[in-house]
């Protein structure tokens, strides 16, 4: 697995050497674009659009625009110095919290730690203590020329680092726009909202969730490679457009009902009234 950081982290007085690797990869399909006359890939040219030239890697320089039009230029000399000075630091854990409560807003990307030479010993001593005090530690991190807030925690017998952002990175759920200020339901439509998420409750099961449109692409891609007919997939049930709240909300129980198993027993036969037999005529 790939080292993209290495440094320590420290909680107290006890430092833990440690290795930074992602835990998590980017699975989406590439695509290339092509010139349509000649399948070429195309070009993409960084450009001067005041002196019409193209311009080359060293003379490109990094700038904060301050307001429209106007920049302070930033050397690479600058940036190094002052990326070199944090990097170097140990990472020390802040504080101790329940994961609780952070809000699932903030998270944002997973590291898997390993423990450096000679690290082992600490490194299992905070993924114990994290287990047993059910706490995580917040720490902060530089990893590519950016601080990140992080939480540290226990997975699957492995201590992970998680990127979180800082609090005036997440949007203020006030700007939100028409979002409604109060719970204009009636109780006969909370009750039945709250019938249909118990009949869709279960445990969480990572595996059964599939990318459904890249297992498709990929499927295009190779009926497309090999020239092999391709075939459409079952459309799917149109979503009806019901207006009525209520009547969508029965219509999604009745939709999601389990289905009521047949009963396999024979059917017992139904015993027929024995007709009245015709009275004698009597005999002249």
């Amino acid at each position: 697995m790939h080292t993209i950081w290495k440094g320590s982290i420290s909680f107290g007085l006890v430092n833990i050497p440690i290795k930074l690797h992602a835990a998590t990869e980017d699975r989406d399909i590439k695509l290339r674009t092509l010139h349509k006359e000649c399948h070429s890939p195309i070009k993409y040219e960084k450009t001067c659009p005041v002196c019409d030239v193209e311009v080359k890697n060293e003379d490109i320089v990094k700038a904060y625009e301050y307001t429209k039009g106007k920049f302070v230029i930033l050397e690479d000399e600058d940036l190094e110095a002052l990326r070199k000075e944090n990097e170097d630091k140990a990472v020390e854990i802040i504080d101790f919290v329940k994961i609780s409560e952070i809000d699932p807003i903030y998270f944002q990307r997973s590291y898997f730690m390993s423990p450096n030479e000679g690290g082992g010993k600490a490194y299992s001593l905070l993924r114990k203590a994290l287990e047993e005090s059910q706490k995580v530690g917040i720490a902060k991190i530089i990893i590519r020329a950016k601080e990140q807030l992080a939480v540290v925690r226990v997975y699957n017998n492995t201590l992970v680092m998680e990127t979180i952002h800082f609090p005036d990175e997440v949007r203020n759920a006030v700007d939100v726009p028409n979002v409604p200020a109060e719970d204009k339901v009636t109780e006969k439509e909370l009750e039945t909202a709250i019938m249909l998420i118990d009949q869709l409750t279960t445990e969480f099961e990572p595996d059964k969730y599939k990318d459904d449109y890249r297992t498709a692409l990929l499927e295009l891609i190779e009926a497309k490679r090999t020239g092999k007919e391709l075939v459409t997939p079952t459309e799917k049930e149109p979503v009806s457009n019901v207006t009525d709240l209520m009547a969508a909300l029965q219509a999604s129980i009745d939709r999601t009902k389990p289905e009521k198993k047949k009963d396999t027993a024979p059917a017992k036969k139904k015993k027929t009234a024995a007709k009245p037999k015709a009275k004698e005529k009597k005999q002249a």
